[in-house]
């Protein structure tokens, strides 16, 4: 892949792709749609290689900061355009290019609305191939370089409830990645972040090149599975991720809280054994019957045969 126009197809691959390799994380199925199809009929947008741009060309990293099941969370598709306007009149830079933050169902298309408004590519090449809980995790290692100044831009909540926020911050990466996190908790959960433009040299030591197109054959593979039935699409991903089915069963008890801007709790799950996944936005650990089965980086994925 080098140049793929962008499509209603590609973006339904995308997103369900994106679920999956979201590990628990990474936004709704709903959401994803709406924004990936929106940037389709917006404008133009087209998914590149990293072999496609200058090794000096800079890239910004589109993101969603927050808890996904808060209540009160509001983000229009306008802020992740804005944030990224915001980020620009703070820090100017020609961009050549978007990265999403991470893959999942939401975070995956992340960036496709600024590449069809502002006509820049979607760079296959997200900062991390799975969903993770903090901004460090999608920092690429940003926080390691000594005096590196962070600036990141955060837009989000309802103007109609007060909880309407725009800001701004620069400094060391992780007082960032905080004051985000506390300005999506303000915001009423959510808020929508463009964050630290970097060189494509540093794409390529840093990121996780191919993921987007990763997200797509494995949603091309559940799409092409769908007339199987839903044990056929389940099938077609273990086969797609060479993964390992661990447990069957039913959802017998779902302990879900927000704390701190994340969603915190587990699922039980009760078939041919019993299950327990913890969760910390993402699936943190898969245990049965008293032995550890995965622990996070491990990509640990619940799915519905409903």
């Amino acid at each position: 892949m080098s140049r793929i126009q962008l499509d209603d197809r590609y973006a339904e691959a995308a997103v369900l792709g994106g679920a999956v390799l979201g590990g628990g994380g990474g936004g709704s199925i709903a959401d994803g749609l709406e924004r990936a199809k929106m940037a389709v009929r917006l404008g133009s947008p087209v998914l590149v290689s990293l072999d496609e741009l200058a090794e000096g060309d800079m890239v910004v990293t589109a993101s969603a900061v927050g808890a996904p099941a808060a209540a009160e969370k509001f983000v229009r598709p306008i802020d992740h355009i804005q944030s990224t306007k915001l980020l620009l009149e703070k820090r100017p830079v020609e961009l050549a290019g978007v990265i999403a933050n991470e893959n999942g169902a939401g975070s995956g298309v992340n960036g496709w609305l600024q590449a069809a408004a502002l006509g820049i590519p979607v760079v296959d090449a997200p900062a991390n191939g799975r969903a993770h809980p903090t901004g460090l995790m999608g920092a690429m290692g940003l926080h390691r370089i000594k005096g590196y100044t962070s600036i990141q831009a955060a837009i989000g909540g309802n103007p109609e409830t007060g909880r309407y926020l725009e800001v701004v911050v620069e400094g060391a990466l992780s007082a960032c990645a905080n004051l985000v996190r506390f300005a999506s908790v303000q915001a009423g959960g959510v808020v929508a972040v463009s964050r630290d433009p970097v060189t494509v040299e540093y794409l390529r030591k840093h990121a996780a090149p191919g993921a987007t197109s990763q997200a797509i054959r494995v949603g091309e593979a559940m799409m092409e599975a769908k007339g199987k039935g839903p044990k056929g699409v389940v099938q077609a991903i273990v086969s797609t991720l060479g993964g390992e089915l661990a447990v069957q069963g039913k959802v017998r008890e779902v302990r879900l809280e927000t704390v701190g801007g994340y969603d915190v709790g587990f699922v039980t799950v009760e078939g041919d054994r019993k299950a327990e996944l913890c969760f910390w936005n993402e699936f943190m650990t898969l245990e049965s019957e008293g032995r550890r089965i995965a622990t996070f980086p491990d990509l640990i994925t619940l799915l519905s045969l409903d």
